[in-house]
This record gives structure tokens, sequence and C-alpha cells, in this order.
């Protein structure tokens, strides 16, 4: 009697090891890992949830912050011609005009992002109850080339929107700043009209000299080098400079806080005690101030 000859595994076949619980358990692991690595998808935000959010690009998520660390704007002093550029800036872009994106740059310590928080606040207090509140949304410095992604997000919404980034600066080989660049201004799409960018930093060209100077010497046209460089800046179109406060602008601010938080003592004890605070730290500042501050009344048993 003839027997059918062999032949290869018919498509129905089970491939031998496949179905076992091991093989299963691996092949599970493995579509777990590839869903982990894929990039999320777009979320729509709840604006509601808060005034004020975090961007965390890995979720492409923006965190609320129900309650934000700032200060009221009358307790910040020595800062008056900045404040109030940097306020009416505020005020017209959460009424729809044009505005400027802003540069807080200079002194450390003399509340430059202490500014942008309470300014926000303050336009958001005096707004029409009918209008829709002034949104502050975080982005932290190493996230700014997600920046287009954030764009993206927030260019479809009715709110307005702060772009703020606290201490901006870019150091030797780091190319991001050309993606800032291009969402500022510069880009196809450029900066959506419901957003505006505010940037803090030390620096008032946002990049080291050294990284400037490097790029003179290998250029072959060293003033277009140093000019591509420069230029981050200009897409700024407030620059706001912040310097070392005097000793009666430092006690300005002591005085300011005591009053506000309502702490006793003798003044000119409480004067003598601030100077040496600031002495023994090499610095005259609203940080400094508020540092004493919170010194006095932690001494006295005041909550602040």
């Amino acid at each position: 009697m003839s027997h059918p000859a062999s032949g290869p595994s018919r498509p129905s076949d089970p491939v031998p090891g496949l179905s076992s619980p091991e093989a299963l358990d691996l092949l599970r692991r493995i579509a777990d890992a590839l869903d982990r690595l894929s990039p999320a998808g777009a979320v729509h935000a709840d604006f509601t949830a808060a005034d004020a959010f975090v961007w965390q690009p890995a979720a492409r998520r923006l965190a609320p912050v129900p309650k934000v660390n700032r200060v009221e704007m009358s307790l910040l002093r020595g800062i008056d011609r900045v404040r109030d550029t940097l306020a009416e800036n505020t005020r017209r872009f959460a009424a729809g005009f044009p505005a400027n994106n802003a540069l807080l740059w200079g002194a450390r310590g003399m509340g430059k992002s202490s500014l942008v928080k309470a300014v926000h606040a303050e336009v958001n207090h005096a707004r029409a109850p009918e209008s829709r509140p002034l949104k502050l949304i975080e982005i932290h410095r190493e996230d700014i080339e997600t920046l287009p992604d954030l764009m993206a997000l927030l260019r479809q919404d009715r709110h307005r929107f702060v772009i703020f980034c606290d201490d901006l600066s870019f150091d030797t080989d780091d190319t991001s700043y050309k993606s800032l660049k291009a969402v500022l201004e510069g880009g196809i799409e450029g900066r959506p009209d419901n957003v505006i960018f505010y940037a803090t930093s030390n620096r008032r060209h946002l990049l080291p000299r050294d990284m400037m100077e490097n790029e003179r010497s290998t250029a072959i046209n060293p003033g277009e080098a140093v000019e591509e460089k420069v230029s981050l800046s200009d897409r700024f179109g407030l620059w706001l400079g912040f310097h070392k406060c005097s000793q009666d602008e430092y006690l300005d601010m002591v005085f300011g806080y005591v009053d506000h938080l309502g702490l006793s003592g003798d003044r000119d004890a409480i004067r003598a005690e601030a100077l040496e605070w600031a002495t023994t730290r090499g610095a005259r500042s609203g940080r400094t101030a508020w540092q004493y501050i919170q010194d006095l009344a932690g001494r006295q048993g005041k909550a602040i």
C-alpha cells in the first residue's frame, strides 16, 4: 500500500512551541514594550482644572498646578519700571491685542520669575468676569525641544497662554536654541496668536561668550556666525533688565515683608540684622531679603 509523500507543513499547522505558556508570555511582554516605546497621541488638556500647568512632554500632558508658588505684586520692590512694562504687555495680550515675547535677564534673586507669576495672577484678578482666564504654562529648560508639540496642543484652544521658561540658557554644542528660534518667529507656522513666550535668564544673550567666540574663530564669515547666535535674543521684543539693588531698596524689600506679614520687633534691630544677613551672603537681593524674613518669622514663631 502506498503512502502519501511527506511535504512542508500546511499554513494551518501550529508552529512548534508557539502556543506554549512561556512563548505566549514572551509575546505579551514584547507587545507591552512596543506600546511603551510608541509615541503617545496628542492629549486634550482640561484647562478648567487650574490656571497654571507644567508641561510633561514624555506623556504629552499638561499637569495642573492648583496652588502656584508666588508672591504678591505689591511685595516686589525696586523693579517698578520692568514690573509696569511686563504687566502692560501681559494685559494687552490677555485682552486679545498684539504683545511681545519677553526676556527677563539680569542679576540673580531680583524677582524675575516671581514677577512673571505675580503678573499672571494680577491680570487674572483684574479680568472681567465674562472673559476667559489667562493660563500660565511652565516648560523646563531641558524640554525646550518639545516646544513645537506644546504649541500644537495650544493652537486650537480658545484660551490665551503665557508659556514660561525659567533660567533659560544654552551651553556649548547645544543646538536646541535653533528650535526655539523657529518656534518663536521664524517657522512656517510661527507662534500661535493665543500664545506668548516669557523666559528668564542670567545672561542677556542666552549663549555663553566662549560659544560665540568659538563660532567667530572657526567661521568663514565671523560676523554672520556671531549674529546667528545673538539673533535668538532678537526674537524677544521685550528685554527687561534686572540689576543688583541698593541698600535702601534691599531694606525696602525687608520692611515690606515685615509689614505685610505682621512681624514684630524693633525696626532698628531688624535693619541691623537684615544688613548683616546680606553681608554674610555677599549679596543684596529680593531673594536674600525673603530668606532673612523666613528666619525672622521662624524665630518669632510666625507662620508665613
